[in-house]
């Protein structure tokens, strides 16, 4: 036996409590941070060989282990861009320019100056532009940061009206000489709003004018003005027949829409196929596409990752897929500064691909995860790991004295 052995023993059991100090002082202190897994210090025994009537004390060897693959509470938010991940899987973030890539399960992403989503550590979210499905890769490399801002306010020129309503069977019958429909010679009159090439609405005037009824069947024309110029447009001039014998719906025969050009804009088709003529009074309902140019108002992100910027006008543009990853062993990633992993030999390649594909999870908007560190167990830890020291610090210190009875043998 020996007395130097003991004292290095106790040395090696107070070095091992020291280690599992620090990793419950790092998970208490962690314990309200987004996405944190906490790390654990687990002991293994350092055996000695020894002859068989002396032992040689050994030591205690430290391996620390992170829960990694361990999800923690999810906690909703008000911000669509607080992310978690619902399953297996990470976020993809990088370093400012992208250069470096990691993972993640901190979402709490906010857009920067610039629009780029950035978390609380300053990590970048990234993800692919536009649309994406059925993207799959074995790197995290060739994603692009994220950006809410950068929708370009490019009006959209109307193309096409689709029209609904009904047309009064019991209007008058306008005089042949009065037509065509005009403002001063109509039975009905609507209008409609388009827009030009550059987001301008152009008011378009509709008269509509019933001409004759014969042999079960109704006639209409129809004229489209330019309402600012008071001017017909070219095209904008149709004959209309419903079959008053068609059983209930009055069904509209022959042509069934009008193409016009907008002022200043494109090509544009009325399609008014679905107007009937029942006993009923006159409706006019059109739905028209195009827009104005708009800003975003507001990003939202869906359960697949698919960041959609919706305009002030309504439209809602795709503008990333954010895409996860995932390893074959999680709790082997090498944590890195900022609450973020990196890949090692022991956690395996990444594989990057949409949400809910390859056993990777679901993106939930307006959440974030918790830490998943238990405040009670890590106080608990920290009682167990001063006793331990103690009693270690006891066991060097009765080494030490049967040393100091040793040395003063000679006396």
């Amino acid at each position: 036996m020996s007395l130097y052995g003991v004292m290095r023993t106790g040395v090696s059991g107070m070095s091992a409590q020291s280690n599992k100090l620090s990793t419950v002082s790092d998970n208490i202190a962690n314990v309200n941070t987004t996405g944190y897994k906490r790390a654990s210090t687990e002991f293994s025994s350092l055996i000695l060989k020894s002859g068989s009537g002396n032992y040689d004390s050994g030591a205690v060897e430290t391996t620390v282990r992170y829960a990694i693959s361990d999800a923690g509470h999810t906690q909703f938010t008000t911000s669509t861009t607080d992310l978690a991940v619902q399953g297996n899987g990470f976020f993809v973030v990088s370093n400012a320019n992208n250069t470096q890539q990691y993972l993640t399960r901190a979402g709490s992403f906010v857009p920067d100056s610039q629009g780029n989503l950035v978390n609380a550590a300053g990590f970048y979210l990234l993800g692919k532009q536009g649309l994406v499905t059925n993207f799959s890769q074995n790197n995290l490399t060739g994603l692009q940061i994220v950006n809410v801002s950068q929708v370009s306010q490019v009006p959209v020129p109307s193309t096409l009206a689709t029209v609904t309503g009904n047309l009064d069977p019991s209007a008058a019958i306008v005089p042949p000489a009065s037509l065509p429909p005009s403002p001063t010679s109509y039975s009905s009159k609507s209008s409609i709003v388009a827009y030009d090439n550059i987001g301008n609405a152009k008011k378009l005037d509709v008269y509509m004018a019933k001409t004759g009824s014969i042999a079960g069947t109704d006639t209409w024309q129809i004229q489209v003005y330019d309402s600012a110029a008071g001017a017909p447009l070219a095209g904008g001039l149709g004959t209309f027949t419903f079959d008053t014998t068609a059983a209930g719906k009055g069904a509209m025969t022959g042509p069934t829409s009008l193409t016009v050009t907008v002022p200043g804009g494109s090509a544009f088709t009325i399609d008014m196929s679905a107007v009937t003529q029942v006993a009923s009074s006159f409706d006019f309902k059109a739905t028209v596409n195009g827009s104005v140019p708009s800003a975003i108002e507001k990003v939202d992100v869906n359960s697949q990752g698919v960041l959609t910027a919706i305009l002030k006008n309504g439209q809602q543009t795709p503008l990333y897929t954010i895409m996860l990853a995932d390893v074959p062993s999680p709790d082997n990633l090498t944590p890195e500064a900022g609450n973020v992993y990196s890949i090692s030999m022991n956690s395996g390649n990444a594989q990057v691909g949409n949400t809910a594909a390859g056993g990777r999870g679901t993106v939930q908007s307006g959440a974030l995860e918790d830490s998943n560190v238990d405040l009670a167990d890590e106080l608990t830890g920290m009682i167990e790991a001063q006793r331990g020291f103690t009693a270690n610090s006891k066991s060097f210190q009765t080494g030490a004295d049967l040393l100091d009875v040793v040395v003063n043998l000679k006396r």
